[in-house]
């Protein structure tokens, strides 16, 4: 329950019964609340439940039963500011012993990140050497069959297939990063989404999604161009619906499931109509502006050397050098720098608590950015070393 923004708890009844025969417990539900209401001026500063146990009644059979519930208000008069009363549904978060959990989390995301940082180190080395190596090799005109990287560099520069749908990807990941890191993490930090400020997320999520629409218009475009696509009208219409579709569809069900229930969590007819309104008069004119825009800014693709006619032939790799099991290597270490934070987060939304500590969580997200670059760098490495040049796609 809320009240102005405010949670409020309180036991809504009891159970009584024989421990050793849980059948003949019985239910009893609380029929008076008293309401203990703290105000400065025309603020509401807190709001505390009290249940008397007393005046109940029971509910333990299974039939319809009229309850007329009772309530009682008292209001008293504070100093406390409406900004203090804020901190104090906070604090629970930022208890010390909440905290040392937190820096644990940040210190095994920073050994992490040193692990990552070693073997980028070694790749750096080893791919110095090989490319002295290879220096050597053609200096002295040496005649002998090599392997490695070296010799798909005539294909690692192909572009990839389904040119079209690489660019959306490419493009809907870049929106939102620049939405999570450059927006809604500086509003959490600045103190925007200030506790039970129920909604202000959401709406925040919708808008900056609607105002970066731009940035994936000429994202896609952009790359699509330098791809040497020529259909680039209808790569800007999968730009707009990669990510809206499926995200439209999954509200749409779950939408129609909570009126279905008549539960409290179903989005009115009005609120709908405000998204959509926003979609096609914000989003899809900035998404079509930047697409336009990326596709004359005429960026060309240049590789480094020149791209053989025919591709060369894939040599049969390791089971372990698959899609399936480098996808689980490269979302191992990502996941064990960020998997404590996300037990809170998990806690907190299943808990229905509130979740504060945007510092903690902006460092954690800057540490798996960060480890994430590693660990591609490092898998892409290993797959040129191979001899297989198909990277793109992974």
């Amino acid at each position: 329950m809320y009240y102005d923004d405010l949670p409020l708890w309180g036991f809504l009844g009891k159970i009584e019964g024989v421990k050793t025969d849980s059948g003949k417990d019985k239910y009893f539900l609380f029929k008076h609340i008293h309401f203990n209401i703290l105000y400065n001026d025309d603020r509401v500063i807190e709001i505390n439940v009290q249940t008397d146990p007393n005046i109940n009644v029971d509910i333990s059979e299974d039939r319809k039963l009229d309850v007329e519930f009772l309530y009682s208000v008292t209001w008293k008069n504070t100093d406390i500011s409406f900004g203090e009363s804020m901190a104090k549904y906070s604090k629970t978060s930022s208890m010390p012993q909440y905290l040392e959990i937190h820096w644990f989390s940040i210190v095994n995301s920073y050994v992490t990140v040193l692990l990552t940082g070693f073997l980028a180190t070694i790749l750096m080395r080893v791919l110095k050497n090989d490319i002295l190596r290879y220096s050597l090799i053609e200096e002295s005109l040496e005649d002998q069959e090599d392997s490695g990287w070296k010799h798909i560099l005539g294909d690692v520069f192909r572009f990839p297939k389904n040119m079209s749908l690489f660019s959306v990807i490419i493009c809907s990941g870049t929106q939102l990063l620049v939405r999570y890191t450059m927006f809604i993490f500086l509003l959490a930090l600045v103190g925007v989404f200030y506790p039970y400020n129920r909604g202000a997320l959401y709406t925040a999520l919708v808008v900056i999604y609607a105002l970066t629409s731009g940035i994936a218009g000429y994202t896609a475009s952009s790359f699509y161009m330098q791809f040497e696509g020529t259909n680039w009208v209808r790569n800007l219409l999968l730009t707009g619906c990669l990510f809206c579709g499926p995200l439209f569809l999954t509200f749409f069900f779950l939408n129609t499931v909570a009126i279905t229930y008549i539960a409290t969590a179903a989005l009115p007819f009005g609120t709908i109509l405000v998204i959509l309104l926003i979609w096609a008069l914000v989003t899809s004119p900035l998404l079509i502006l930047g697409g336009v825009t990326g596709k004359n800014s005429k960026t060309e693709f240049q590789a480094p050397c020149r791209t053989n006619k025919y591709p060369r032939e894939i040599p049969e790799l390791a089971w372990y050098r698959g899609t399936i099991p480098q996808m689980a290597m490269a979302g191992f270490l990502p996941f064990s720098a960020i998997y404590v934070e996300l037990y809170y987060i998990f806690a907190r939304v299943w808990g229905h608590n509130i979740y504060t500590i945007y510092s903690m969580l902006f460092i954690v997200f800057i540490i798996l950015i960060i480890v994430t670059a590693f660990i591609t760098v490092a898998l892409t490495y290993f797959q040129l070393a191979a001899e297989d040049h198909g990277w793109w796609w992974r």
